[in-house]
């Protein structure tokens, strides 16, 4: 597996979790078939992602690098998420914007992977997640239903997770996600 169809499958990955871990909220007859969906994407790109022709480009030097400058971004990332989750649990006692935070903080780091990868397209990916992000924290700082809380910053970043990696023959989230930007198949 090249090292952008283990990106795609650890994008993927990410998007099954915020799904599975957040549609507990929605009603039984959404949860179910949203559930359903996203472990079937998830499975479409972990199984049969891996059959589809790798871009000639991803071994030898620009394809997703899990290097040094990526680990960088990885700590950058658990450190903030560790800080944020703790001031959300013992200083604002507000558990409910532990998800907003979370998709707030995964957004950012997209930023960070965007310059890291040299793949400006992710700047969108991260955008879109971390506005949902900000959105949940807004919510939670409203005393939103909960529902709405995990439907805006879980939910739906994990369908932006999996919609940048799911479609066949693309190598990257940032291939997807200039796709759906310009509206012209990469």
């Amino acid at each position: 597996m090249t090292k952008d169809q283990t990106g795609r499958v650890v994008g993927a990955a990410f998007g099954l979790v915020f799904i599975q871990a957040n549609a507990v909220a929605l009603p039984t007859a959404v949860a179910a078939p949203l559930r359903l969906l996203s472990l079937a994407a998830f499975l479409w790109v972990a199984v049969l992602g891996r059959r589809g022709r790798a871009a000639p480009q991803a071994e030898t030097g620009s394809g997703t690098r899990f290097g040094r400058r990526y680990w960088y971004v990885v700590a950058v990332e658990v450190a903030g998420l560790a800080a944020g989750l703790f001031v959300i649990a013992r200083v604002l006692h507000a558990p409910e914007a532990t998800v907003g935070w979370i998709a707030f903080v995964v957004g950012v780091h997209f930023f960070g992977l965007a310059v890291a990868w040299r793949r400006p397209a992710l700047h969108v990916l991260g955008a879109s997640i971390a506005a949902c992000g900000a959105a949940g924290l807004v919510l939670a700082a409203f005393d939103a239903p909960v529902v709405a809380i995990r439907t805006v910053a879980g939910v739906l970043p994990g369908v932006l997770l999996l919609a940048s990696v799911l479609r066949p023959g693309r190598t990257t989230p940032a291939a997807a996600t200039s796709e759906v930007r310009s509206g012209t198949p990469a």
